[in-house]
């Protein structure tokens, strides 16, 4: 049984890491995609083809989430191309990390905008499609590092813990429209970045973690298929950990 057949969703910064895999197993359940990338052309180009191949309809978008007006453009766009938009998968993100009193100003704004302003760019652009069709699912990737911090991330940590408070009041804002926000925290999620790190911290996470284990970026992405799906119809304004008990 696919479970998001004949939806559409948009997910932002799809070309590489976990929302790569968010969109393959989005199509794999039977949802079409729309998804951007900010520079890797050729990945995302290749993902749009594997895409179409699972037989749904699929599209990448240079767009930039960080940008209000790109993010108002991309969902006219998506809207004429598509149709509906039925989920939002606010997934750009990225790091600029630095003890406080080494971190610029100019890595401290960078990271808000990106991670953070983002979400509130890409929600305000689907919110007045999704008010029309009396229904949606808004999923907003924040972290663990929102939840509890972590030394030498202010930046990171302040904009994933901005998504989680955002997440809730839009749920509050929407619910009466059958219109659903969530938050996923992924814990230790290994992707090709975290390859290039020393195999012996890597193990050491591992260890400290009850599941004994990383997780996979497919781990988050099937949080996204329940979330997205009408699986999860009765739930809204929460954050689900995807993190192999790492918070317990």
């Amino acid at each position: 049984m696919k479970l998001l057949n004949g939806k559409t969703v948009i997910i932002t910064g799809a070309s590489r890491g976990i929302g790569n895999e968010i969109a393959r197993t989005f199509a794999k359940n039977g949802s079409n995609v729309a998804f951007t990338y900010s520079s890797s052309e050729a990945p995302a180009l290749a993902l749009e083809q594997e895409l179409k191949e699972l037989g749904v309809k699929a599209k990448a978008y240079k767009s930039n989430a960080a940008s209000f007006q790109d993010a108002q453009d991309l969902v006219a766009e998506v809207i004429k191309e598509f149709d509906s938009i039925d989920v939002l998968i606010n997934n750009a993100g990225i790091t600029k990390d630095n003890l406080l009193m080494r971190i610029s100003e100019e890595d401290f704004d960078k990271v808000i905008e990106v991670n953070l302003k983002s979400v509130f760019n890409m929600t305000k652009a689907v919110q007045r499609t999704m008010l029309k069709q009396r229904q949606g699912s808004i999923i907003n990737m924040s972290s663990v590092v929102g939840v509890k911090g972590n030394a030498g991330q202010t930046n990171y940590a302040a904009s994933k813990a901005g998504i989680i408070g955002f997440t809730k009041s839009v749920a509050l804002e929407l619910g009466s429209r059958n219109i659903r926000c969530n938050a996923i925290a992924p814990g230790f999620i290994e992707t090709e970045m975290t390859e290039k790190l020393n195999p012996e911290a890597i193990q050491g996470w591992r260890d400290s973690i009850p599941l004994k284990r990383g997780g996979t970026p497919e781990d988050v992405a099937n949080a996204c298929v329940f979330l997205a799906s009408n699986m999860s119809a009765y739930v809204t304004g929460q954050v689900l950990h995807v993190d192999g008990g790492m918070l317990t």
